[in-house]
């Protein structure tokens, strides 16, 4: 597959799956929002993340919760996930230099 065949991601859905694809662990949705330096809020996670998961760039499951506590759900990236971010990486690093010219 063509990186320009691949679909692009919006803002949001950059900073999701980058931050997912920098930690080989799964995340909850809150952790995102923390570990994104502003980028995303709390109102639209879930929301981000729901579209995400429909397009196939995420996977989810409940934690597995012994206690009383409500299970969160934790998000990962799959293969598709993965390979779009890096079209994108790929094609922000030749645009912007391109740019700069």
């Amino acid at each position: 597959m063509n990186t320009q065949d691949l679909p692009r991601l919006s803002p949001k859905e950059f900073v999701v799956l980058s931050l997912l694809v920098s930690n080989s662990k799964e995340w909850y949705g809150l952790q995102l929002v923390g570990a994104s330096d502003g980028k995303l809020k709390r109102g639209t996670i879930y929301v981000t993340l729901a579209r995400m998961q429909d397009k196939g760039y995420l996977t989810s499951r409940k934690e597995d919760v012994e206690s009383a506590t409500i299970p969160r759900r934790l998000y990962k990236p799959t293969g598709l996930g993965r390979t779009v971010l890096s079209a994108q990486e790929q094609y922000i690093n030749r645009v912007i230099p391109a740019l700069a010219h």
